[in-house]
């Protein structure tokens, strides 16, 4: 038996926004985003403790897939609204309440400026802020959602039945409803599609929290963040060579503080690394944590299989590029479920916070932050899967292409044992070597340089008059080998990333592609 809810966009058109800060439509509706319309009914309808075992219920069962038809974006302008609250530059906070308490009993602040500024608390004088209304016109206005071989109890499937009929609309409010919960023997064989992201367990208490949280702020948005990412299939007759790394990275996009050098980034690589490791400790899961994010057995020697790696993302490959670090990135092993692992995302959730109150009413946007502590940094990275800038984006790092470059650069297996012409025969060797430890195919060339051939990238080694600074910077494990910039030649399309060397787990030897296919 197949369980299925249908949904019905009673007007044809369907609002709603891949993300806060993105003006594309999402479409089709994602599973996060339906069983938050089923938990704000719940809500709405006095929180039935039925209705609440039937949503604990459906977020436990498998990946339902979707049947959509295809889109069209529909067109609108910007429109400017007034802000939700009013909001205060920093410093300002502790005024905010003074400023109120002067309208309550009917005063006036005794200076001019502050009574202006003052005005900010009422609605006809707020400032109004530029929004976007994404929304799609669905060629058919139905949308269905399968999980297949799903059998809920009588009591279940009545509870859900009634929340879905009470569910006015998904989405943006305007995007209004016919919600209704089936049972069917089979799922249809075509155009059936996998969701991008997914609900989890455990969404349905982090949603009820956030549901209270806004009852008792006097009705403060409080936007949940985004279910857990769905990888997406793979071609099996695409017979491209492919690293053992994946091509869907979890970015961890820098929010605030002050960020370090890119030559720093592999001990900030280590530190998040060792961040993780110390989110299973505190829920009590230190005794097992796989080996496929620790990098070591359950004896504590090092891992034979392929591991998560690390790696920085920064401002390079533009004019003008300065190759600053704008993030950071987890990357499993291919095929890896990780990002779907009950125990990573809690492991996540243990370390990753949400905004404190008064950074809400400086910035709306609900994400949660990973924070971290290095040396005198204090850093706070958002996790997403929908980073806002284009340098934060994997598929810069994971096309086709013949050719590769080093963004950072390769920290070699070996220590070299030859010198002059032979030497750099031995690197070549050894970034051959390094292709082919991750999967790939031994190269046609290899061209080592201490410089890189990405713009913004900096050198590996540094003039003999430099700075300390411009040294990379290593965890004391990978001292004392050599550091050098290549660019990578492969005799057939290559599919990424291409993360090379000894250091490649911490984010050295990380590649970029530079001819996208383009050699004839």
């Amino acid at each position: 038996m197949t369980l299925v809810l249908e949904i019905e966009y009673l007007t044809g058109v369907a609002f709603a926004a891949q993300g806060p800060d993105t003006g594309v439509p999402d479409w089709p509706p994602q599973p996060d985003r339906v069983f938050s319309a089923l938990v704000a009914t719940w809500g709405a309808r006095g929180e039935q403790a039925c209705e609440a075992e039937a949503l604990r219920w459906l977020e436990q069962q498998s990946v339902p897939m979707i049947l959509a038809s295809e889109t069209e974006p529909r067109t609108a302008p910007s429109v400017y609204v007034p802000a939700n609250d009013f909001e205060t530059p920093k410093g300002e906070l502790n005024k905010q309440k003074w400023y109120r308490d002067f309208l309550a009993k009917g005063l006036l602040p005794p200076n001019p400026k502050d009574y202006k500024r003052a005005l900010g608390v009422m609605p006809d004088h707020r400032e109004r802020k530029e929004r976007l209304f994404p929304a799609s016109r669905p060629h058919d206005p139905v949308v269905r959602f399968y999980w297949e071989a799903t059998t809920p109890d009588e009591e279940t499937f009545a509870a859900l039945a009634v929340l879905a009929a009470d569910t006015a609309y998904v989405g943006h409010s305007s995007s209004l409803t016919r919600c209704q919960f089936l049972r069917r023997e089979a799922i249809p064989s075509t155009e059936i599609q996998s969701p991008a992201r997914r609900i989890y367990e455990g969404r349905f208490d982090e949603l009820s929290r956030d549901y209270k949280r806004y009852v008792d702020s006097g009705g403060k948005v409080c936007r949940p963040h985004p279910g857990d990412r769905v990888p997406p299939r793979t071609n099996a007759a695409d017979d491209t060579p492919r690293s053992y790394f994946s091509p869907e990275w979890l970015v961890l996009e820098h929010t605030d503080g002050e960020m370090p050098d890119i030559r720093a980034a592999a001990l900030l690589s280590k530190e998040i690394r060792d961040a993780l490791l110390s989110g299973y400790r505190q829920r009590g899961m230190g005794d097992c944590i796989p080996s496929e994010v620790s990098g070591h057995t359950q004896e504590g020697s090092p891992a034979q299989m392929p591991h998560l790696a690390i790696v920085p993302l920064a401002f390079v490959a533009y004019p003008y590029a300065d190759g600053h670090v704008l993030g950071f990135a987890l990357v499993p092993p291919r095929d890896s479920k990780l990002f779907g692992d009950k125990d990573f995302l809690q492991a996540m959730r243990e370390i990753a916070r949400y905004p404190s109150n008064q950074e809400r009413m400086e910035d709306d946007r609900e994400r949660r932050e990973l924070e971290l502590r290095l040396h005198r940094f204090d850093l706070r990275l958002s996790p997403t899967f929908a980073p806002s800038k284009r340098s934060l984006d994997s598929a810069e790092y994971t096309r086709r292409a013949f050719t590769f470059a080093t963004v950072t650069p390769i920290l070699l297996d070996r220590h070299l044992k030859k010198t002059g012409s032979e030497r750099q025969d031995e690197i070549i060797t050894q970034v051959k070597s390094a292709c082919v430890n991750i999967g790939l195919p031994e190269p046609d060339a290899v061209i080592p340089d201490k410089h890189s051939a990405i713009e913004g990238a900096p050198s590996a080694q540094p003039s003999g008059n430099a700075p300390e600074w411009m040294r990379w910077r290593l965890p004391a494990s990978l001292t004392g080998r050599l550091l050098t910039h290549a660019t990578i030649q492969f005799s057939c399309p290559v599919q990424g990333p291409v993360i090379l060397g000894a250091g490649r787990f911490v984010g050295l030897g990380l590649c970029r592609p530079i001819d996208m296919e383009t050699r004839s």
